[in-house]
């Protein structure tokens, strides 16, 4: 990264989940990336080749032949409004979509964000202030049954969308789960899109998951990190003595809003600020990790 916040091709690779080569290839076969030059010479990507790349990796995930996607990709940025909906009235007019049951125009506000703004910027700015709001007014009684599970449908279906591929990442790798009976998976899923935008090889394992089938993973895929998410911290305590175990595996990371209360007395990473602050955090940890790994192994070799 540098001061003007542009990214060298490594760094775009690695938050956008595409080899440097593939990126080099759809900049030139396609001219979606359109980089400038440093005073050293070094080639710099900004906020929008990134944009392109994760709109072309969403048309691709579509269905679509690769100078299609890039075709597509590279109008919708030259099309975009100068009037971009800053993100509080982005959540505004998506929350009177959805609860008045309008799928389409939910839709086209999605739409016209993920034009305009990376993934980070979507789930950190609308998605999930939209969650927290949503949830509080559920508490309230201001949202029916009919509203929560709509609006819930809808989004996990797009989060969903935009997931496609997140296990073909090159990077560190996470396996995430629900704890045993916690049904919410939104904040995890956000969470694994912003891990995948920072290069992770994601297993998503979903609600609901028991901890043998998630040690049963953990000793298959031998990942980076393992994070349980629960809305409740009761859900992480009933299985105290499990999670201990788990932990004695596997590196484990407990997320949701149960996790700032779970108390348990293991050697566990807490997540308990947002999906993207937590995905960045990880991500620094997991180069430390490495970094330390290599390290001792070096040290090993030459002793």
């Amino acid at each position: 990264m540098t001061e003007a916040g542009q990214l060298r091709i490594g760094e775009l690779s690695r938050r956008s989940g595409v080899s440097r080569e593939l990126l080099r290839a759809w900049e030139r076969r396609y001219g979606l990336l359109t980089p400038t030059r440093s005073v050293g010479g070094l080639r710099l990507y900004s906020a929008d080749d990134m944009a392109r790349v994760q709109t072309m990796q969403r048309h691709l995930a579509e269905g679509l032949a690769a100078a299609e996607a890039a075709a597509l990709a590279t109008q919708r940025a030259a099309s975009s409004p100068d009037t971009v909906l800053p993100p509080p009235v982005a959540r505004q007019q998506l929350e009177a979509a959805l609860s008045s049951f309008d799928e389409g125009r939910a839709h086209e506000i999605i739409d016209a964000l993920l034009a305009c703004v990376s993934i980070d910027g979507l789930l950190r700015d609308v998605v999930v202030p939209y969650l927290h709001e949503l949830g509080k007014r559920w508490e309230r009684g201001e949202v029916s049954v009919a509203q929560e599970h709509f609006a819930s449908s809808l989004l996990r279906g797009r989060l969903l969308g935009l997931a496609r591929g997140w296990g073909r990442g090159i990077g560190p790798s996470a396996i995430l789960a629900c704890a045993p009976g916690e049904q919410h998976d939104l904040g995890l899923i956000a969470f694994g899109l912003a891990l995948r935008a920072r290069g992770w090889c994601i297993v998503y394992l979903g609600a609901d998951t028991p901890l043998e089938s998630v040690a049963e993973a953990a000793r298959t895929c031998d990942p980076t990190i393992v994070v349980i998410s629960a809305v409740d911290a009761h859900a992480f305590r009933r299985h105290a003595e499990a999670l201990a175990c788990l932990a004695r595996e596997a590196r484990l990371c407990l997320g949701g809003p149960g996790a700032a209360k779970a108390r348990l007395e293991a050697d566990i990473v807490l997540l308990t600020e947002g999906p993207v602050e937590e995905a960045e955090r990880l991500t620094q940890l997991a180069a430390r990790w490495s970094a330390n790994s290599d390290g001792h192994t070096a040290q090993t070799t030459s002793s």
